[in-house]
């Protein structure tokens, strides 16, 4: 069994609404996983992983990017939207920052063992918060964007495991070569896994790019990694 909420937060300028997924009973603390959304915002397929994960006994926030607690199921909306995020990467990075502070102050959050995912646009994000030399555990982006942002990379803190289709045509072979040398200068502990045959976006059941043998695969990879880093 596991407790949902939605929860508001704000770094001073801008007021988030996220959503908590959490184990019904919590015994002392418990590690924690940030997840950032695809681009039309904090819909259903992000709470159903965030649940998925409170019931492997995770506290999961999946956050809000945009302010608001803004979804839509237009992509001409989600698209003037996302061009806000994109034209300022430094501001998205430090709104990933704020979602991290917030999760660990969360009740029964292990303020020591946290980890951060998120789906296309959204990692692209969570590889912005890595760059930023955020101290967390482990960064998992699922069919992310890997072009570099407008401001210089940290000394990455965290372990870095990319999930990506090969067939993503927002991140074609020359910058998957690119991000791993980027990783390779910046990041001590870093993998990537392709999954060939596989389109952007392959996660979601509801998208035309889904590929279920890829889906179910990097979700074996997703809570193994989490294991591993988290405990």
């Amino acid at each position: 069994m596991v407790k949902t909420r939605t929860h508001s937060y704000s770094d001073g300028t801008t007021e988030f609404v996220g959503y908590v997924a959490e184990p019904d009973t919590i015994d002392g603390t418990r590690p924690a996983v940030l997840i950032a959304p695809a681009f039309m915002g904090l819909r259903d397929f992000e709470i159903e992983q965030a649940r998925r994960l409170a019931e492997l006994g995770y506290i999961a926030f999946a956050m809000d990017y945009y302010g608001g607690g803004f979804r839509t199921e237009s992509r001409e909306e989600a698209a003037v939207q996302m061009k806000t995020v994109n034209d300022d990467r430094k501001m998205l990075a430090d709104r990933m920052v704020c979602a991290l502070d917030e999760m660990k102050k969360l009740p029964g959050v292990d303020a020591a063992r946290t980890a951060a995912m998120g789906y296309c646009l959204g990692g692209k994000a969570v590889l912005d918060l890595a760059r930023t030399g955020a101290d967390f555990r482990v960064s998992m982006p699922l069919h992310g964007i890997f072009d570099k942002p407008n401001f210089p990379t940290e000394k990455m803190k965290c372990a870095v495991v990319l999930l990506h289709g090969w067939d993503d045509t927002l991140a074609k072979p020359d910058a998957v070569v690119a991000i791993a040398e980027e990783l390779t200068e910046h990041c001590e502990d870093w993998e990537i896994l392709g999954f060939g045959h596989t389109p952007h976006a392959f996660t979601n059941p509801a998208g035309a790019g889904y590929r279920q043998t890829s889906a179910d695969r990097s979700w074996r990879w997703l809570t193994s990694t989490l294991e591993e880093h988290l405990g």
